[in-house]
């Protein structure tokens, strides 16, 4: 990808699904898309490296430590390393998610 692209061209939502493109992989971090479909999600998880969600299209409810996010286009939130945390489609949205390794 070394030609400008719209950022919600670049994943297509899918009915009942979660769709992810990574567009980024490196030992120090990755760099993904994903389109998530309505009442869809990731359950509660932890990693062990910091991480950005930027909403690029729709809302996103985000749980992190137990405190509930709404997010929407044009806005994000860092989730902490080590920290518990689950996403769900409150309406379809898609997102970019950088995760810092080191």
């Amino acid at each position: 990808m070394t030609n400008p692209i719209n950022i919600n061209q670049g994943i297509d939502y899918q009915e009942g699904s979660v769709v992810s493109k990574e567009i980024v992989k490196k030992p120090t971090g990755t760099i993904t898309l994903f389109a998530f479909a309505k009442d869809q999600g990731l359950s509660e998880h932890i990693t062990p490296y910091d991480a950005l969600v930027i909403i690029t299209d729709g809302t996103a409810e985000i749980t992190v430590s137990g405190v509930k996010h709404v997010v929407q286009t044009d806005e994000m939130l860092k989730m902490p390393a080590n920290t518990p945390h689950a996403l769900k489609a409150v309406e379809p949205f898609k997102m970019l998610l950088v995760m810092i390794k080191s």
